[in-house]
């Protein structure tokens, strides 16, 4: 049986990776994979992967021989930069871990353990889109905020926000001033930690 470990990551703690884990355990099952475990990480994609602690438990099960196959639900998963995402797979191929991208249905090596070719080129191609559209969206954005500085418009939170957000969420007040953490109180209350922190903020102020 194959042994994989599924890898998700989403960029910020108030984003869900839900989705991603219900699809990729699902795709599991239906393939026959035995899953060794599940990791998951926020961290941006522009992270190098040598400070990702999911990459690096990726490449430790590969390591350990307990994994044959690394899931992951796109290629973006494992990094915003081509050659750090390259050198991800470099490492894994090594080990002979293949990795199986989901919303492609591509796997990078061959059943008899050869680098498929083919995968390699397209998440090349994929790996650099996603690279630039990293890049375009950040240029968007510098430039949409320039255009907003000559226009004259006041940016940041508007006045009041701090109160709307107290107000907003009751919940995560009351766990906060019973002396709960923030991660515990994210987790109770449904949230996010950035969240259950700016709530913690506001009641400083």
């Amino acid at each position: 049986m194959n042994r994989v470990a599924i890898l998700v990551r989403v960029s910020k703690a108030d984003q869900s990776y839900d989705r991603q884990v219900t699809e990729l355990t699902e795709y599991a099952a239906s393939q026959g994979y035995k899953v060794i475990e599940l990791i998951t990480e926020t961290v941006s994609g522009a992270k190098k992967n040598t400070e990702r602690k999911g990459i690096q438990r990726l490449l430790r099960l590969a390591e350990d021989r307990k994994i044959n196959k690394a899931l992951v639900h796109e290629v973006t998963r494992l990094g915003r930069d081509t050659a750090q995402v390259l050198a991800t797979l470099e490492a894994l191929h090594a080990l002979q871990v293949s990795v199986v991208v989901k919303n492609y249905n591509i796997e990078t090596l061959n059943p008899d353990g050869s680098v498929n070719a083919m995968a390699q080129f397209l998440l090349t191609i994929l790996a650099d889109i996603g690279r630039m559209e990293r890049i375009t969206l950040i240029e968007r954005v510098k430039s949409g905020l320039e255009e907003a500085r000559r226009k004259g418009k006041v940016l940041g939170r508007p006045q009041g926000s701090t109160k709307d957000i107290v107000r907003s969420h009751p919940k995560v007040v009351r766990y906060l001033r019973a002396g709960q953490s923030i991660r515990e109180t994210a987790k109770l209350c449904g949230v996010g930690v950035s969240t259950v922190q700016r709530v913690k903020k506001a009641l400083a102020c």
